[in-house]
């Protein structure tokens, strides 16, 4: 039984965009384990608040995420 957790910073996704990477993600599984898998393929998405998450000793923010995704560059 194949188990994926997805860990995001909150407030970057939306639930729509959450859905769409559980359905993708579980598509991706089933491609390599077969269809028979679909029914026992887990998908966790869990929400870190929001400056809770560090990459190289420095904490990152809804804002700063979005700013990311948005094409500034990183401080």
């Amino acid at each position: 039984m194949p188990f994926l957790n997805v860990k995001l910073i909150e407030g970057v996704f939306t639930a729509e965009q959450k859905q769409e990477m559980v359905r993708k993600l579980t598509d991706t599984m089933v491609s390599i384990e077969g269809e028979n898998m679909r029914g026992v393929t887990w998908v966790v998405v869990e929400e870190v608040k929001s400056g809770e998450w560090g990459i190289g000793g420095q904490t990152l923010t809804t804002r700063e995420v979005k700013a990311l995704a948005a094409g500034a560059k990183a401080a």
